[in-house]
């Protein structure tokens, strides 16, 4: 990862300080061209405006890059779990208290977390983190499956694209994290030619992306899905010290037990609008009996939206990412790396309308650090521009656009935004924001 930019217009200039770094791949073609590479620099930080007139840009599935973009960051970018999280105590005695009062099922799931934690580094080192930064890159790519008469042609399409992308092709970037409690946190995310950012600072969680102003979650602010990916084991454990286990399952050739978590229905309310509506979010854990970690994460939410015809329009996302690399910095187990795969199913109404997407990112962390010296409240804050959820919409406007052919005869609307409704709802308001490119 390159933290400073070259200044291709003379050796004797200085080197700019990027605020996200950028991978390696970035600068592959230096060795051939400097000017090459320094188009390669532009495209990273051209604003996402100026893709429509460039000849350059790319058609996947049926939109432009930037409607790839906005789907792969709406989705992948910035998700968050399904409920918050308050850190407990982590002391044996209050853990064996807890677990006597408990069914079987939510006591093995404690036991299980006890296990978790000493795997992790311990009760000591865990409780001594007070903050923690990390940065890393990754490598996404979307491709779009039906269920139609363009079934069988869009498989094959689907899974040359997720092959290709194992071979380099999608889209490459880098991220930065910043955090100082479950609710206090804030993602930095580049790709070439578009930036998002997201964060909490303990009563609001939002996200801003350059198709849209900044926009703020609804309900109680939730952490990042990310930090649960091997990065954060105290926010883990405290997660699904609530839930339960339901038994084991083979990830990998590795024996593991399986515990469960629901969203809360007060805490799906309140994530839900007048014309949407959050039926279930479930998350699932997956430790290692051998080790204790944590192997594999998925979590899945259902979404029912109001429609103008009889009939209402559901949307499932399910996310499943695959935690590898574990090493130990400064006496805690942090992974560094590991695969999250998406899929976006709609269904509802004609059968011709249903739908699936895929996506796929792999993600590698580059360095990681804990207790950051001067990260203050100031860091956490949202945007000047934030705009707070107002429930106006009523029902999904019939001529809102989709940037991909993912549409139906009654209603049309962003996939991209409709995995991320808790996020920015009211954007199915504004036909406006849903042009394609």
């Amino acid at each position: 990862m390159r933290k400073l930019c070259p200044n291709y217009d003379g050796e004797d200039k200085l080197e700019t300080v990027l605020e996200v770094p950028i991978p390696e791949e970035m600068f592959a073609p230096a060795s051939k061209s400097s000017n090459r590479s320094w188009a390669h620099m532009k495209s990273w930080m051209r604003p996402s405006s100026h893709e429509k007139s460039s000849p350059a840009v790319t058609v996947l599935l049926g939109g432009g890059r930037s409607a790839e973009l906005q789907l792969l960051l709406g989705v992948v970018g910035a998700p968050l779990v399904p409920l918050p999280i308050s850190h407990r105590h982590l002391h044996n005695t209050h853990i064996a208290a807890s677990m006597k009062n408990h069914p079987i099922e939510a006591s093995m799931a404690k036991y299980i977390m006890q296990q978790y934690v000493a795997a992790s580094g311990g009760e000591q080192a865990l409780s001594a983190v007070e903050s923690m930064y990390a940065m890393g890159k990754v490598r996404m790519a979307a491709s779009e499956m039906c269920s139609g008469e363009e079934g069988k042609a869009k498989a094959a399409a689907a899974a040359a694209t997720v092959k290709s992308m194992r071979h380099g092709v999608g889209e490459v970037g880098g991220f930065v994290l910043w955090q100082k409690r479950p609710e206090l946190w804030c993602l930095e995310l580049v790709v070439p030619g578009c930036k998002i950012s997201a964060g909490s600072d303990g009563k609001v969680a939002w996200r801003q992306t350059p198709w849209h102003h900044s926009h703020a979650s609804r309900g109680p602010p939730r952490p990042l899905r990310r930090f649960l990916q091997g990065l954060d084991p105290r926010s883990t454990s405290d997660l699904f010290s609530n839930s339960v286990c339901i038994g084991e399952k083979a990830i990998n050739d590795e024996d593991c037990f399986v515990l469960k978590l629901e969203a809360e229905p007060s805490t799906l309310r309140a994530r839900s609008s007048s014309n949407v509506e959050i039926i279930r979010h479930t998350l699932w854990g997956y430790f290692s009996q051998r080790t204790g970690l944590l192997v594999q994460l998925e979590d899945t939410h259902l979404l029912r939206i109001k429609s103008l015809s009889s009939e209402s329009i559901y949307w499932e996302t399910t996310m499943e990412s695959l935690i590898q690399d574990y090493r130990t910095i400064d006496g805690i187990n942090i992974a560094h790396s590991g695969r999250t795969s998406v899929s976006l199913f709609r269904f509802g109404e004609n059968s011709e309308s249903h739908s699936r997407t895929r996506m796929e990112e792999v993600w590698a962390i580059e360095e990681v650090d804990f207790n950051i010296k001067g990260l203050s409240m100031d860091c956490f804050l949202p945007p000047a521009d934030l705009k707070k959820e107002e429930d106006t919409c009523g029902v999904v406007p019939s001529h809102a656009r989709v940037p991909f052919s993912v549409r139906s005869s009654s209603t049309k609307m962003s996939a991209s935004k409709v995995v991320a409704l808790d996020v920015d709802i009211d954007d199915s308001c504004d036909p406006e924001r849903d042009e394609e490119p």
